[in-house]
């Protein structure tokens, strides 16, 4: 026993003097400490993290010598000799500019910004802490030629270079490779169930066609959102915010935000993270009153009021055709009364997430095998084509991945559920029919109306006398007959009797990509894949899915070779090739390439061209929705989704005196098969000119293409940097949404006089259909971007964005692009990091020119707006915190970004924030 305790302690000293302990500080030029910075032996992944105030210490069985590193986003990279045990090192990193920091979207790869082909847009951890805006999330508004479209306080739409809505599938957002689009929308929904801040590394974005790497859906842009792995960011840290949201609407209302994120490494080959995220708040209320149907309209003056924020009146009917044709009766449409979206919802915004993660490295190098699991909740109102509250939805994803620097393999479930979230159009429809059926309530209009008419009443005083009369009883905000009313159709999945959204839709997903660099020498090429397949489960409230799940897959390969060419000491070359095909059960395989040439002159200048080529699928939506908003019916066109879409309709006393029976059935295929544009039926009937009918019958859906040309410069001047860009899109076989309206009897060709019978007698369907314009769609522009140092030491920024359609309208009038962009934008930032010791502040303005907002819920002018964001900051080392005090829209003047949309109001808040490193 002697022997082994004696061999025991001389092994374990041993042990102890072979380890190697380093110590040492992590400075910027500016003598400031670094936290946050990452220290690293080169050749190995053995590491650590510089601490609040820039300290380290690192322990590593590895012998001297060997050479340590130190790196920070935005600094120079500096290397240092380790010769003896115990060493003490001071690193003194130099800030470089926003073209040194180094981004992986672009090319897949590491490189310079200055470097990419492509023109990217970079956050980290610098531009996060220093951001006026109330979260990172908001402070991707202050990005060059970046839209941002407020749809409601936790949901806000990402988008670049026109054709935005808040269905924003043209645009792609990805976290740590996972696609953060809900399988039921089919889209990205902001954050609600995102990252939490204090988790957030980088975040990167590609403006325009990216599918020549990324797919379908990166066809205006993708977003990269990267978080802090455990090996690399350790310890505790978490942020508080409190402030209050103020609106005229909705009052000053208290708003809270908390993160917490715990990481730890257990040893050089295994490490863990969990994270979780608050936030609470009450949303911006939508109130506007504003007729959709005449300019300066009100429930007073007329009679078939469609209000922007008011829902239920979207229920009309002409009531000569509901009167049989009565001659007494006007030939005019007459809409019920309706109630304010107030009445419909407690406009509460809350987001609730958590993640966690596992990270193991077998051999304590840079291959690294991870489970990442993350789990969402919250609250918000989405407008698309109806306002809907999204109450209590609920989003997970489970992702495996393996990697190492030269490749990755993931998969990943993303999986949601609707919670309690319901239509609030639907919702005042069908409190209305709950007190009072349609036929009932128009009948005791017209009885009325007819009755005063005899009597001797004016026009207008018998449409106030009918209202009046049809209106009596009516369910009122408030009262327990209302609140009954309301919750048996917000509880009521049926869309012919209530107004709740089911939904347990989930898609799986598979990508990887092999990077030859260190197998093949003369250039770096890359191949990759992905597949994925859908699984909708709406349980028939979005989709036609009433009789179970649809399943439909799609996947794609691609490659990419890059090489860089020394010219001569002055001019470097690099260039670019990557080529993707991709396939959907449903199309045929379409090629995405993409060439790209960027020439570096003299280490401070380049100048880069691009040609690419994007495409996308038609959406989930696109191909299987069928969903009745009130005012039509949204039918997908996939050829198997025509028919399963069917419901009864009643016919017109008017139509049943021509024969036809007192209901029909039909399907949506009558939207493509036998229509009329929305446009001319509606004007046909006014006028009673047939004459002025178009037949419809649009093509069922294809995919959507573009063609993009890009040019771009980036430069350094001294302190000065400048990046530059311009763009040319041509699109072909562009999706868009019509209205056709389907007459109940009589076919658009062969029997256009019946059909025209049905117009007149509203015995009609007007649908949404989805289909492939003929018009030629072009959009082109140019963003730049200056930022440098005045005054010694104080950032000032700034860029100007252009955006311009180029469409005949004139020839196409009817048709829709959403193009909703304005055509000038200007940003600009100016602070200082260290105005003096540990105090810091930024002050952050945006301009938007007015445009004009088209969208399935309604159009309009969005005036041009001027924003004003500022935070000051203060830093306490000794208890590693950071503290922040801000306002957005300091000047408070409300705005919106989107037609139908609440004001946007000010936030005033203060944020405490502990080693967040």
């Amino acid at each position: 026993m002697k022997k082994l305790l004696s061999l025991w302690l001389i092994f374990s000293v041993g042990i102890a003097f072979s380890q190697t302990k380093i110590s040492g500080t992590v400075l910027d030029d500016n003598s400031q400490p670094l936290p946050g910075a990452n220290i690293i032996i080169l050749g190995t992944t053995i590491g650590t993290v510089s601490d609040f105030d820039g300290n380290f210490n690192l322990t590593t069985d590895k012998k001297p010598p060997f050479s340590l590193q130190a790196s920070s986003i935005g600094f120079d990279t500096v290397v240092i000799e380790i010769t003896s045990q115990n060493q003490k090192v001071s690193f003194v990193l130099k800030e470089g500019t926003s073209l040194d920091e180094v981004v992986i979207s672009a090319s897949r790869t590491p490189e310079r910004i200055f470097e990419s082909p492509v023109t990217v847009e970079r956050i980290g951890l610098k531009e996060i802490k220093t951001s006026a805006s109330v979260d990172f999330y908001d402070g991707l508004e202050n990005l060059k030629g970046v839209d941002v479209n407020t749809n409601s306080l936790t949901f806000k739409s990402v988008n670049t270079r026109g054709f935005a809505t808040f269905a924003n599938n043209r645009f792609m957002q990805l976290v740590d490779g996972m696609d953060n689009s809900t399988p039921a929308l089919n889209f990205p929904i902001g954050n609600l169930v995102g990252m939490t801040e204090t988790d957030v590394l980088s975040v990167e974005l590609l403006p325009g066609a990216s599918s020549a790497l990324y797919g379908a859906n990166a066809f205006n842009g993708i977003l990269f959102m990267r978080s802090k792995n455990p090996f690399d960011h350790q310890g505790i840290s978490a942020s508080v915010k409190r402030g209050i949201t103020s609106q005229k609407a909705a009052g000053n209302n208290p708003y809270t935000d908390v993160s917490f994120r715990a990481a730890y490494k257990f040893s050089n080959k295994f490490a863990g993270k969990i994270n979780f995220g608050y936030l609470q708040g009450t949303d911006w209320a939508a109130n506007s009153t504003q007729d959709k149907n005449r300019v300066g309209g009100t429930r007073e003056n007329n009679i078939n009021y469609d209000g922007v924020n008011v829902y239920g009146d979207i229920v009309s009917t002409n009531i000569r055709a509901a009167a049989g044709g009565l001659g007494i009766i006007p030939n005019v449409s007459v809409s019920r009364t309706g109630y304010n979206e107030a009445d419909l919802t407690d406009y509460n915004a809350e987001s609730v997430k958590a993640d966690w993660g596992l990270y193991y490295r077998p051999f304590e190098d840079d291959f690294e095998i991870s489970y990442v699991g993350k789990v969402g909740t919250g609250s918000t109102i989405y407008q698309g084509t109806n306002r809907y509250y999204i109450d209590g939805f609920f989003q997970e994803q489970h992702k495996l991945e393996l990697k190492n620097k030269n490749f990755f393999l993931r998969g990943y479930l993303v999986a949601d559920k609707a919670g309690n979230s319901y239509d609030m159009v639907a919702t005042a429809i069908q409190i209305n029919r709950a007190w009072k059926s349609d036929e009932q309530w128009f009948g005791d209009y017209i009885n009325t109306f007819v009755g005063a008419t005899f009597s001797g009443a004016t026009e207008d005083q018998a449409h106030a006398a009918a209202r009046l009369a049809a209106e009596n009883g009516r369910f009122e905000p408030g009262t327990p007959e209302f609140e009954a009313a309301f919750n048996k159709s917000i509880s009521d999945p049926d869309i012919l009797t209530g107004s709740k959204f089911q939904d347990a839709s989930k898609y799986y997903h598979a990508d990887g990509n092999y990077n030859f660099s260190d197998l093949i020498d003369f250039a770096e090429i890359q191949v990759g894949g992905s597949y994925r397949k859908y699984n909708l489960n709406s349980f028939g409230t979005i989709y036609t899915d009433i009789d179970g799940p649809i399943d439909y897959s799609e996947y794609g390969i691609y490659t990419q070779i890059q090489k860089n060419i020394e010219l001569n000491y002055a001019l470097e070359l690099k260039l670019t090739g990557s080529v993707r095909y991709d396939k959907s059960e449903f199309f045929d395989g379409f090629f995405s390439p993409r060439i790209s040439a960027g020439l570096t002159i003299n280490k401070n200048h380049n100048v880069r061209a691009s040609v690419q080529t994007g495409f996308r699928n038609p959406t989930t939506q696109d191909l299987f929705i069928g969903l009745d908003t009130g005012a039509y019916v949204l039918v997908g066109s996939a050829p198997e989704n025509l028919d399963r879409y069917s419901r009864p309709y009643n016919i017109s006393p008017a139509g049943q005196l021509l024969g036809q029976p007192a209901t029909i059935n039909q399907s949506g295929r009558a939207g493509y098969t036998n229509s009329y544009t929305a446009s001319s039926a509606l004007a046909a009937a006014a006028n009673g000119n047939a004459a002025l009918l178009e037949v419809a019958n649009p093509d069922i859906v294809k995919p959507e293409q573009v063609s993009s040309a890009e040019i771009g410069y980036r430069g350094k001047f001294s302190n000065i940097t400048i990046d530059f860009s311009m763009y040319y899109n041509k699109y072909k076989d562009f999706i868009s949404q019509g209205r056709v309206i389907a007459p109940f009897y009589g076919n658009v060709i062969s029997d256009a006089s019946t059909a025209f019978e049905a117009i007149k007698n509203d015995d009609f369907q007007i649908y949404g259909t989805y289909t492939n314009a003929e018009a030629d769609v072009k959009s082109y522009g140019a963003s730049i971007g200056i930022s440098t140092k005045v005054f010694g030491d104080f950032d000032l920024s700034g860029s100007y964005t252009y955006a311009k359609l180029d469409f005949d309208q004139a020839k196409y009038p009817s048709f829709v692009t959403n193009f909703n962009t304005p055509e000038h934008k200007f940003k600009a930032s100016f602070g200082n990091t260290e105005l003096f010791k540990n105090f810091g502040f930024n002050v952050s303005y945006r301009f938007s020119d007015d445009y004009f907002w088209e969208g399935t819920f309604g159009d309009g002018v969005v005036p041009e707006f001027h924003v004003v964001d500022a935070q000051i900051n203060y830093t306490v080392p000794s208890i590693k915190s950071i503290f922040k005090a801000g306002a957005t829209n300091l000047t408070g003047k409300e705005y919106y970004t989107a037609f139908g949309t609440g004001f946007i109001g000010s936030m005033y808040y203060l944020s405490w924030t502990i080693n967040n490193l």
